[in-house]
């Protein structure tokens, strides 16, 4: 009997050290495992404190940015990175941000900024983020008018469209067409008042106060009124600006001493500049409808003044009227014209008569043309006319003289097929390169270059002195 009792109590030793070394497993599985997850909350609460100082990162340039537009060197003047402590309510360091600025190409108005962001009680532990912040230029419209517009039957724009005043749209519009104006009365068919956007493209749109139809058939992605308008004054301190900088770093050329000059950009990034020395001219070809400034703005003779390398700054400002036409390969140009002091009568006009086209397509080449006065198509322009850039009349407009059918003595060349337009359109008067007798321009395609929104032509006019975010990506 006294052996069989040992026997169970040794039994029951054995099971209890058994159970006891499983408890003890558990147990310290279930420390490791509390440690575990304690470390990983750990890790996670400084991933994303890192995280928090990388944006903080972000809006601190967002900021100095706002106070000083053009520092990319986080006022060191020195090249980056540059780095900043992170503290708490305290006072005391809890991190740091690392900043890496990419300052915008010539022209462009992208800055790219890169923020790392580190934790002091987990140095291992980062999150970096990337974003693109910019400063949207006037060229955020396909056309943007300070009059009103009419667009006839014919017209296809391919980007967004605005007018201070009011738009007749007759033909067909792939982006938003907006106005200043909840109501106007028309020009062109005085009376009554219509809606800020609207069309008499059938069936015709009803007055004001009637409830605005929808019409997706002509504004295909929608029409909208009152909006704030844009503001065309701050071209002029734009012009002087483009003469300053021309005379410091650009070309700047002084009045021609005759009708002008006549600048043919080419692709091997030169451009060839003509001294104008007559236009044609013609006794019976008049102006029948009392535009200013009518003419036929059309070269009858010039002589060649040189060639010239593009400047570095991309800029050239004549002080006289010039005929642009050519074509650019990887090249950004801004060409202005203008008098100071400014004058009606001394405005200067820029004019195309002949293509202006790209090489490329994907925002690596930009041209802007800034007229003080117009940007005009000449009685003699091609039949099939491309011209690819920005057009910015500051006190005129962009379009073509009357050159129509009751004045059939200004020749065939009254009636013009195509135009086409690779870029926008800034126009103070009212813009147009046709006529309601059919003269003109028969067909008008204007096609909207996004690239110039954020990336504009060199010193390009811009809509506001606000930084916006274009892209924000986490890269790490």
């Amino acid at each position: 009997m006294k052996y069989i009792h040992a026997k169970k109590e040794g039994f029951i030793l054995i099971n209890a050290l058994v159970f006891g070394v499983i408890v003890v497993i558990i147990v310290s599985a279930f420390v490791s495992w509390g440690a575990s997850v304690l470390r990983n909350q750990r890790q996670l609460a400084a991933r994303e404190q890192a995280f928090q100082i990388a944006e903080a990162g972000i809006d601190y340039y967002r900021w100095h940015l706002a106070h000083a537009q053009s520092d990319y060197t986080d006022g060191t003047a020195n090249p980056g990175p540059y780095v900043h402590d992170f503290t708490d309510k305290d006072g005391n360091v809890i991190g740091q941000f690392t900043l890496t600025i990419t300052p915008p190409p010539i022209g462009s108005t992208v800055v790219k900024i890169q923020s790392k962001g580190t934790v002091v009680a987990y140095p291992t532990v980062s999150r970096t983020i990337a974003v693109s912040l910019a400063i949207p230029s006037l060229a955020k419209y396909a056309v943007a008018a300070n009059d009103v517009m009419r667009f006839g039957a014919g017209t296809e724009v391919f980007g967004p469209i605005h007018s201070n005043e009011g738009i007749r749209f007759d033909g067909v519009a792939h982006n938003l067409v907006t106005s200043a104006k909840d109501k106007y009365i028309d020009p062109d068919a005085p009376g009554s008042y219509r809606f800020g956007v609207y069309t008499q493209d059938s069936p015709v749109d009803p007055a004001p106060p009637a409830a605005v139809p929808n019409r997706p058939d002509v504004f295909m992605a929608g029409r909208q009124f009152p909006v704030p308008a844009v503001d065309f004054t701050g071209i002029t301190a734009n012009l002087s600006q483009l003469k300053t900088l021309a005379q410091a770093d650009g070309r700047y050329y002084g009045p021609s001493g005759n009708q002008g000059y006549h600048i043919v950009l080419k692709s091997n990034d030169t451009f060839d500049l003509y001294r104008v020395t007559s236009l044609t001219s013609s006794s019976k070809c008049k102006d029948t409808q009392n535009q200013t400034g009518w003419g036929m703005w059309s070269i009858q003779n010039q002589t060649l003044i040189g060639n010239y390398a593009n400047p570095t700054n991309g800029i050239i400002f004549l002080d006289d009227h010039v005929w642009v036409d050519g074509t650019i390969n990887s090249a950004r140009i801004t060409i202005a014209v203008g008098r100071f002091p400014d004058s009606s009568s001394t405005w200067r006009h820029i004019i195309v008569n002949n293509d202006i086209v790209y090489t490329n397509y994907d925002g690596t080449d930009a041209l802007a043309l800034i007229a003080q006065g117009d940007v005009t198509v000449g009685l003699q322009s091609a039949d099939d006319l491309r011209i690819d850039a920005a057009l910015v009349a500051q006190n005129g407009r962009v379009g073509r003289f009357y050159y129509g059918s009751g004045n059939s003595a200004c020749g065939t060349n009254a009636n013009r097929a195509v135009l086409t337009l690779y870029g926008m359109i800034a126009s103070n008067n009212r813009y147009g390169f046709a006529y309601t007798d059919g003269t003109g321009y028969d067909i008008r395609n204007i096609i909207y270059d996004s690239n110039l929104l954020y990336s504009p032509p060199p010193s390009f006019p811009l809509t506001s002195d606000q930084y916006i975010t274009v892209s924000w990506d986490e890269v790490e």
